[in-house]
């Protein structure tokens, strides 16, 4: 097997994979289906249910994604319905450092961006 561990990637040009993962790592739907995997495995149902206003059509599209890029394990087990599970790998635990970050940043500073937003707003409406 050939590993690619070696690759030093430049997000700033045009070509290089590594804005292909961040395009990944900065989508919404991976943002809250990676912190929903933080501590459990989770079946597809229960993480619709945690994240509210995913569609079903958006989860599984993320989910193989994520899979695809190696953050997430798919587990089917033979039951009778399948029991399909998701958990995080290794990469994808790593990866919920810097995306708790961002998690918590966007708590923190709710009310400075309402406030510059709603100042942005008011200042682009037509006087009357």
């Amino acid at each position: 097997m050939v590993t690619n561990n070696h690759i030093r990637g430049n997000p700033y040009e045009q070509g290089c994979p590594t804005r292909r993962i961040l395009d990944r790592i900065g989508d919404k739907w991976t943002v809250l289906i990676v912190g929903a995997l933080e501590e459990d495995t989770l079946r597809f149902s229960e993480l619709r249910r945690r994240i509210e206003g995913i569609s079903q059509k958006m989860l599984t599209q993320t989910l193989r994604g994520l899979e695809e890029d190696g953050l997430v394990t798919r587990t089917v087990t033979a039951e009778v319905p399948v029991r399909v599970e998701y958990r995080l790998t290794d990469a994808g635990q790593s990866l919920r450092i810097p995306l708790k970050a961002l998690e918590d940043w966007s708590i923190d500073h709710l009310g400075q961006v309402l406030d510059a937003q709603a100042a942005h707003q008011s200042k682009d409406a037509p006087s009357s």
